[in-house]
């Protein structure tokens, strides 16, 4: 069990290694933008599209690598004063219970959905737009695929710790 759990973190960890460089690119882009928005009082539509595109795939990609370090909103109202196995209980439930089939919904509905889009060659419909919408399409399957990996490895983390003897 620990072999999948270093090959899912494992992942996870490169992932959001290589998605931390889209953080760095998009704040390039939106920089060139003001600046050519405040020097010249104009801007270019695909310009704006990369910056939404970039922003959506920042998000979905980094989903699963936040998940690994327990950055995401959580309400720890109750969650905080438990111990490790209870916390591990509840993990393992809302995991199993929650995620797992949420994540499946969104990826099977959002592979059709981007599938449909590459099909038919979806592109942005603004003149000057960009080519290829289904590329960000995909990444909202790529996305929940990956945070789905990272929530099998936590349940499988959480499994260990409620049977390990302490």
């Amino acid at each position: 069990m620990q072999k999948v759990i270093d090959i899912l973190d494992w992942i996870g960890e490169k992932t959001g290694i290589v998605v931390r460089w889209t953080a760095v690119v998009l704040a390039l882009v939106i920089g060139v933008d003001v600046i050519i928005r405040y020097l010249f009082k104009f801007t270019y539509v695909w310009m704006i599209e990369v910056e939404i595109y970039l922003f959506g795939m920042l998000f979905l990609l980094a989903s699963g690598y936040t998940f690994k370090y327990d950055n995401h909103v959580r309400v720890d109202v109750f969650y905080a004063k438990l111990s490790e196995k209870r916390k591990a209980w509840i993990d393992l439930l809302g995991g199993v219970g929650l995620l797992i089939p949420w994540c499946y919904v969104v990826i099977v509905s959002s592979w059709y959905y981007a599938l449909s889009s590459f099909i038919i060659g979806e592109k942005s419909p603004q003149p000057g737009g960009l080519p290829a919408l289904y590329i960000l399409k995909f990444c909202i399957t790529l996305g929940f695929t990956l945070l789905l990996l990272q929530g099998v490895s936590h349940i499988l983390k959480s499994i260990q710790i409620i049977f390990t003897k302490k």
